[in-house]
């Protein structure tokens, strides 16, 4: 799903775009990597769709870290 943004930006939902985030050199890889092979992961979701995922995997800390760095990149796009 491509959403408008609040300066008429046309962005990919959170979730797909993680999941073409490949050899970043960063903690985003292993989470985008685990997103791939998660046949039940929101790929039109929110960041917040994704934590709520997470939470029900009761991933760790670090996946919830990197949600935030992706996050955060995924804004800036």
């Amino acid at each position: 799903m491509i959403e408008q943004n609040d300066d008429d930006r046309l962005q990919v939902a959170f979730g797909r775009w993680l999941l073409t985030q490949r050899n970043r050199g960063d903690w985003v890889d292993g989470i985008a990597e685990a997103a791939r092979a998660d046949r039940t992961f929101p790929r039109e979701g929110d960041p917040e769709a994704v934590r709520a995922h997470l939470r029900k995997q009761q991933a760790d800390g670090d996946a919830f870290a990197a949600i935030d760095d992706a996050e955060s990149d995924w804004m800036a796009v």
